[in-house]
């Protein structure tokens, strides 16, 4: 394995940075991808890398990324909840790199719910 160079740490630090970016403050949308194990072993990894690669390539600054643990519908993983500032929040799921890429582009950024993929609309209630 080769050596690192001071630049090479420059660059991680950067991209560190960029992806936490996305993570903290306030934001108009807010995008949790559940991890929990079954949301791991059904793709919830490579459902993340991809939003963070759409988010990263549109340079857009208003959107919270998060993740969460298991929602309790392990048969419905891997599953993206999408809150837009006074918007009921969305619940996608059965969701891949391809439905992750037109949830963010669609839904996201043009405000178009992609209606195939819903699971729920609204947030829970608890008393």
């Amino acid at each position: 394995m080769a050596k690192l160079t001071i630049d090479d740490l420059k660059k991680i630090k950067e991209k560190v940075h960029s992806e936490m970016a996305l993570r903290e403050g306030d934001r108009r949308v807010k995008i949790t991808v559940h991890m929990g194990t079954c949301g791991i072993a059904s793709g919830a990894r490579e459902v993340m890398d991809t939003l963070l690669t759409e988010i990263e390539a549109a340079q857009v600054t208003d959107v919270f990324v998060t993740t969460s643990g298991c929602m309790g519908l392990c048969s419905r993983e891997p599953l993206v909840t999408v809150e837009i500032l006074n918007q009921d929040p969305i619940k996608y799921e059965y969701m891949n790199p391809n439905k992750m890429r037109q949830v963010f582009k669609r839904h996201v950024l043009e405000g178009e719910i992609q209606t195939p993929f819903v699971l729920a609309k609204g947030a829970e209630k608890t008393k």
